[in-house]
């Protein structure tokens, strides 16, 4: 929501694995009614938290004043933005088949218009310019020094720390980090904690799953199915609730869907259609055993807010994916898993 040893972390939206309003005053805000132009920020009582530094993995980013034109180039960051009461002004493309403009998570605080898009496999230097940002949020863009220093000379530019793998921000740390930057850091620790106290909740009313294996597959990446491990952010959604996953992730050639047997098996890219069409996986123990949750095809939502990985998308996915997961763990073969997507 480090991905070295996977796929490149761009692939997490391109095939989004299965990406609520919150409060009232995480709202997005307008713009001018006018001249066309994007919505921008509208002030907050935060401008006395100015000038902000925060170290990134390249050198130092130096906030002067309260950002009001903010661009994400990170592939999930415009979620985090608008979950603190933002509306960015542009935004990376998202890659796959997914349809984000319309995410059910974020549609009360999506504008009417269209974010504009600076790029998708790249980052489009002179769309970002051309909207005249004070502020480049990139937690979550892999970009690189280049990049880093292109995008510097246009705004401050907000990375990843170093304390993290490349693309390995965990969400709540991503959430803090954006949150410092706009001057929302009390807002940005709250909604960590509302979002974390959801997760326990669901914790506490499905002790089962502490410590039960899940295999999350990725399906059409690699030879057809990939075993998502602790290096993809994806994975932290799973053991967050209690599930403990391989240590790295593996493609699976055909001779090794044996490693799809976990206690409980999340298949993101197919729904029953594809599942039944899928011989091998059928035959499996974990399918015929109806431990299996099909988490639906890349252009659905439930893959997508696994996907974004955001505080806005994770308790949209909660709320979606828990029964599923739980019908699925609780050792009756005859509970009917019901497919997401």
């Amino acid at each position: 929501m480090s991905k070295r040893a996977g796929p490149p972390r761009p692939s997490r939206l391109a095939v989004p694995l299965a990406v609520l309003t919150l409060s009232g005053a995480l709202a997005a805000c307008g713009g001018s009614e006018d001249d066309g132009s994007p919505p921008v920020a509208e002030p907050s009582s935060s401008s006395g938290a100015f000038p902000v530094t925060i170290e990134n993995r390249f050198g130092t980013t130096e906030i002067p004043a309260e950002p009001q034109r903010v661009v994400t180039v990170g592939f999930n960051d415009q979620d985090f933005v608008l979950a603190l009461g933002l509306t960015p002004v542009g935004e990376r493309e998202n890659l796959g088949e997914y349809d984000a403009t319309t995410r059910p998570w974020a549609e009360e605080l999506l504008p009417a218009e269209d974010i504009p898009t600076v790029g998708g496999e790249e980052i489009n230097l002179e769309a970002v310019a051309a909207l005249q940002p004070d502020l480049i949020v990139g937690v979550y863009s892999f970009m690189d020094r280049t990049v880093y220093d292109q995008l510097s000379g246009i705004a401050p530019t907000l990375a990843q720390t170093d304390e993290y793998a490349d693309g390995a921000t965990p969400w709540q740390e991503q959430t803090r980090l954006i949150g410092q930057a706009l001057g929302r850091a009390e807002e940005a620790q709250q909604l960590v904690e509302d979002v974390e106290g959801q997760v326990e909740q669901a914790v506490e009313e499905n002790p089962g799953f502490a410590g039960s294996s899940i295999a999350v597959d990725l399906t059409g990446v690699g030879s057809g199915h990939y075993l998502l491990g602790e290096d993809d952010l994806r994975t932290q959604f799973f053991t967050d609730l209690g599930f403990t996953v391989p240590d790295a992730s593996t493609d699976l050639s055909q001779e090794r869907l044996d490693l799809l047997n976990a206690d409980v098996l999340a298949v993101n890219g197919y729904d029953q259609e594809d599942a039944d069409a899928d011989t091998l996986l059928s035959s499996l123990d974990v399918v015929t055993q109806g431990r299996t949750v099909l988490l639906g095809g890349y252009s659905g939502d439930v893959s997508a807010a696994l996907g974004f990985g955001s505080p806005l998308s994770l308790p949209y996915l909660l709320d979606q994916a828990v029964p599923a997961l739980a019908a699925a763990a609780d050792g009756d073969p005859s509970t009917v898993v019901p497919a997401l997507g």
